[in-house]
């Protein structure tokens, strides 16, 4: 038993700077390639296949022994594509306002929160030491993309604040978990939740802002090739953890 709680704890990444810049580079890319696909092909079938490549990539790192970093990033990029596209059909196709799809998923996500308390008794991603714990991680990313999609949404479009703006004020809430950690000595598993959600709404604010045309408030860039240079960005980030290993868990 011990040497599978041990096998499993390398499956979730030390948390550190390029740990971030990863994470939000793939919030970013979620969005600009969930609007990439939606409006250049037929969007359910776009929905079809984000959904399929989700549960392949999902398979493939419940599989593998251990942490892999392609394999953690390239399942967290397709939670970000899935959860992304997730949210917004329940917009688009379903109707439902903004305020309403975020308090929903802001809801999901509490409820998944408890669940996983109640159940393993800790929220810590390095206590994952179990397929159990490991459901109850992934199934709380999904949850952060879809409220963090939404909740992007309803800053930007709701309340009419555009994508830079929206994105600014991301940002300045980005650090305050930052900053209650470093200075404040907060609970590192609250502060490590608060600015795991606040990275969805950061990079797909500034994704958006970048990708789409100026009409709406954005630099016209396009959300292809904005999704390219993030894509070549990952690409090298994962590469390096790939090569020093230095997002290893060698404590156990």
């Amino acid at each position: 038993m011990q040497v599978r709680r041990q096998t499993l704890l390398r499956k979730v990444p030390q948390v550190g700077l390029v740990f971030w810049i990863i994470k939000l580079c793939t919030t970013a890319m979620g969005e600009s390639t969930s609007d990439y696909f939606v409006f250049h092909i037929n969007p359910y079938a776009a929905v079809i296949t984000g959904f399929l490549a989700f549960v392949t990539t999902m398979v493939l790192q419940f599989r593998t022994s251990r942490y892999t970093p392609w394999i953690y990033w390239l399942n967290v990029l397709m939670v970000a594509i899935f959860g992304t596209m997730a949210a917004d059909v329940t917009h688009v196709v379903l109707g439902v306002p903004y305020i309403i799809s975020t308090i929903t998923f802001a809801v999901v996500l509490i409820i998944v929160f408890y669940l996983w308390q109640k159940s393993e008794g800790t929220l810590s991603i390095h206590s994952i030491t179990s397929y159990r714990r490991e459901a109850f991680y992934w199934t709380t990313v999904l949850a952060t993309f879809a409220l963090g999609t939404a909740a992007g949404d309803l800053f930007a479009f709701g309340f009419k604040l555009g994508f830079l703006a929206a994105g600014i004020i991301f940002a300045a809430i980005f650090i305050i978990p930052a900053l209650g950690y470093a200075v404040f000595k907060w609970n590192p598993v609250l502060s490590f939740w608060f600015a795991y959600i606040l990275t969805r709404p950061l990079g797909a604010s500034f994704a958006d802002w970048t990708g789409k045309q100026h009409s709406i408030g954005g630099l016209g860039w396009g959300d292809g090739p904005v999704a390219a240079v993030l894509f070549i960005l990952i690409v090298i980030f994962v590469g390096y953890l790939q090569i020093t290993h230095e997002d290893v868990d060698r404590s156990s």
